[in-house]
């Protein structure tokens, strides 16, 4: 078990040579496709993966061809999809949509703690009067994929979560309870000292509207790997696609993008600052929706991202506490808006107020 231990654990540097954990950048390829009139279909997961496929240029591998620095894909609920592999799996028939939800999930590969990191989550969903509906082991090919060695050797388990609204909770409000679910999970197991693998395991999506599928993966990588995604129920009415190139960084499963909510193509460069003033506000922010609950979502930024998962992090923090995504993205990347002769004076002073609330984030050429 021990040996199992030591080649199975995504195990990353220390500080060394040029490298620095606490300076993890990314340089991707960022693609987005959908259907204006929000029509469902699974040529959609077609287009996604060409665009992913003709961005191979704007990723990167190491000295292995086939081991990525990170791809992957972001879609809508694929309801008919979820509601016939749930029936194959357990046999139950999920709830109408918006009132479930469903995960991606990588796990450790050593039995017993994959079996601990699954019961944790178990609880915290009862302890949020929430329902687990069951667990699917999601079905990957790393043989037609053609996975690279160093990718193979931190491979996680991946497995789909599917969780059902109890009472009346619908809405943003479930999503709320989904956030605070998978916030206190994560930060309870990607500190536990008694996990060997406990950086392994990361909750990719959590939510009743998107569903992330993604991995230490090249981009002609991605689909085969994923057998799910070539089902033709799969169905969505928009796709965003990310290839990733890490700068002077480590590459690993969970840095693949897209996050839970952006993809990101560029550098945040003032990173250290944003992340050091995210920790400041931590001591006296509030949220009447969260209560005495809130303390359990922090930190906000969580241990280990790159600048884009931080980003996201706070992003994310932003439009559970009750913001709108448009509020919350001009909040965090404002335009220079100090001289702009010609914009309306409404815009000028929401920067200008929310500039008091909130440092810009610089750097990004795409989110």
């Amino acid at each position: 078990m021990a040996s199992q231990r030591r080649k199975h654990r995504a195990v990353r540097p220390s500080a060394h040579g040029l490298y620095d954990p606490s300076q993890e950048r990314e340089s991707c390829g960022v693609g987005f496709v959908a259907h204006i009139k929000g029509e469902r279909s699974h040529q959609i997961v077609v287009d996604a993966d060409t665009i992913l496929r003709n961005m191979e240029h704007r990723g990167a591998c190491g000295c292995e061809p086939n081991t990525g620095d990170g791809a992957g894909i972001l879609t809508a609920l694929p309801h008919e999809f979820l509601r016939r592999v749930a029936g194959e799996a357990f046999g139950v028939e999920l709830p109408e949509p918006g009132r479930f939800a469903a995960g991606l999930v990588f796990f450790p590969t050593d039995a017993g703690e994959r079996a601990y990191c699954r019961e944790r989550i178990e609880q915290r969903i009862a302890e949020a009067g929430q329902r687990l509906v069951g667990w699917r082991r999601v079905p990957t090919c790393a043989d037609a994929a053609d996975l690279g060695p160093t990718a193979r050797a931190s491979e996680p388990v991946i497995e789909q979560v599917f969780i059902a609204a109890e009472g009346d909770l619908a809405g943003d409000a479930f999503e709320r309870r989904l956030y605070w679910i998978r916030k206190k999970v994560s930060n309870e197991l990607r500190r536990d000292r008694r996990l060997q693998q406990r950086e392994m395991f990361y909750i990719c999506s959590l939510s009743t509207k998107v569903l992330i599928y993604k991995g230490m993966l090249t981009p002609d990588q991605l689909m085969p790997y994923y057998p799910d995604l070539s089902a033709g129920d799969f169905t969505t009415h928009l796709a965003m696609v990310h290839s990733r190139f890490s700068t002077n960084t480590f590459p690993s499963w969970d840095r693949a993008q897209p996050n839970r909510f952006m993809a990101h193509n560029g550098e945040i460069n003032t990173l250290r600052g944003n992340i050091n003033w995210m920790r400041a506000r931590q001591g006296v922010v509030q949220s009447s929706l969260f209560g005495d609950r809130l303390a359990d979502l922090f930190p906000v930024v969580e241990p280990d991202c790159s600048d884009s998962g931080t980003f996201d992090n706070v992003l994310e923090f932003l439009l559970m506490t009750g913001r709108t995504l448009q509020e919350a993205v001009m909040m965090m990347i404002p335009e220079a808006w100090q001289k702009h002769e010609t914009m309306p004076e409404a815009k000028r002073a929401f920067y200008e107020f929310h500039s008091c609330l909130m440092e810009p984030w610089d750097g990004p050429a795409s989110i």
